[in-house]
């Protein structure tokens, strides 16, 4: 019996009681019952703690603007289940979410597939169904039990390590980096970014394990200039002048760093690309909810950072906002999923805010406005707590004066919420 659209996203959303699994049988067998769809295109796997996600769109715009016919599967979604799976930039068609979850509920049998285990698996049989020359494939987590480590790409990337989701992962950098180094293959080349002394030497170890050939930010590569609006590139064997970027943040610039290794390394490798090219890619890269203003007097920014090392990134932006205008209060709109590193989180930004305004996203796994008032230290600012994304967005704008800057954070499904908010459109059911 096929199903319609949404039949297929409740029965996708009904396997999120599988939980998490960490090994990769399930994930090799359903492939295997597919005829090994991930064999039939290049791939190129993007892991780490945070930047994969801008990283792997960066190398994405670089490959669809040289030509090439690229898939791209990221994770989670902001607003609609088919923004993970996208070729040529255009999310999957709805029809094609119905017809591949009843194929592969079909190969499925006894194997209980866990919801990211099914998605991936639909992620690499409709990139071959579209034909595509190369995926560009996001790490969901960790990476060495990860489901999309099924696959044997031409390159590889880590873009940091930091601690978050330790339950699954490891409680210590040097555990975790242990866990994203998994994805490097023999004889793959694999580009690091920004990895601290602890996290490098657990990825070299492993990598020359493997003999893989290492490219490390600041050593094989590296990027000049302290905006992502004009910046150099020295890569492995190209250089260009006067690159550009439209996301914001210093960050984004060892993101494009090791983006651009990565293109490096899959042009040596067959996927050819001009200087020019590279340009026009980066230059119209996108990548929603990640320091993204959407809206002005007052200013609105949204930012989908869930843990201290993203946090951070965070605070340097807004403290460089508040330096640029010197009147702008800042009013902080929190909401976080339960198991995250609150405290840290909330240590690292209530510096750079006036007020505070707790919220919780629609989903199982936020936490509270109640527990995310008890991780704060008494007498901190002026708290204030709505449980409802719309009423917290409706209470900052109050709060807010025309030169204020209203930032929304914490949870990419926070959001995606207040994205559907402003938008005045409704979430897919699946927020996993």
């Amino acid at each position: 019996m096929s199903l319609s659209y949404l039949e297929s996203l409740e029965f996708l959303y009904g396997l999120q009681q599988h939980g998490i699994k960490l090994d990769l049988e399930t994930s090799q067998a359903m492939l295997a019952r597919l005829g090994g769809p991930q064999d039939h295109y290049h791939t190129l796997h993007v892991g780490g703690t945070n930047g994969k996600g801008s990283t792997a769109a960066m190398v994405a715009a670089v490959l669809r603007a040289a030509g090439w016919r690229v898939g791209l599967y990221t994770s989670p979604h902001l607003l609609d289940f088919r923004e993970r799976i996208c070729v040529s930039g255009v999310p999957i068609a709805e029809d094609a979410v119905a017809e591949l979850t009843g194929r592969l509920r079909d190969v499925q049998s006894s194997l209980r597939p866990t919801f990211f285990e099914f998605t991936t698996a639909m992620a690499l049989q409709h990139f071959s169904d579209m034909a595509v020359d190369v995926a560009v494939v996001e790490v969901g987590m960790g990476g060495r039990f990860d489901a999309t480590n099924v696959i044997v790409p031409l390159v590889s990337v880590i873009t940091n390590v930091a601690l978050d989701h330790q339950q699954y992962l490891g409680q210590t950098v040097e555990a975790i980096a242990f866990e994203k180094a998994g994805i490097i293959k023999p004889r793959v080349p694999v580009v690091t970014g920004r990895l601290c002394p602890e996290a490098a030497e657990v990825a070299e170890r492993v990598a020359a394990e493997r003999v893989a050939p290492v490219y490390r930010l600041n050593s094989a590569f590296a990027v000049k200039s302290q905006t992502s609006d004009a910046f150099r590139y020295d890569g492995i064997r190209a250089s260009y002048r006067s690159l550009s970027c439209p996301l914001l943040g210093v960050h984004q610039l060892d993101n494009a760093a090791c983006a651009l290794a990565v293109v490096e390394l899959a042009a040596m490798r067959g996927l050819s690309m001009s200087e020019d090219t590279v340009r026009a890619g980066l230059a119209t890269v996108s990548w929603e909810g990640r320091l993204e203003f959407v809206e002005r007097h007052p200013a609105v920014l949204l930012d989908g950072a869930h843990n201290p090392a993203a946090a951070r990134v965070v605070e340097a932006f807004v403290s460089s906002y508040r330096a640029r205008h010197p009147d702008c209060r800042v009013i902080l709109v929190l909401g976080m999923m339960r198991d995250k590193d609150r405290k840290g989180f909330l240590r690292i930004l209530l510096p750079v805010a006036n007020e505070l305004v707790l919220t919780q996203a629609q989903v199982p796994r936020a936490a509270s406005v109640e527990e995310l008032s008890a991780s704060l230290e008494a007498g901190e600012m002026p708290v204030h707590l709505a449980p409802l994304p719309a009423e917290a967005l409706a209470l900052a704008r109050r709060l807010a004066s025309s030169q204020d800057l209203i930032c929304v954070t914490g949870s990419l499904m926070l959001v995606g919420e207040v994205k559907a908010l402003l938008r005045g459109c409704g979430l897919s059911p699946i927020r996993g």
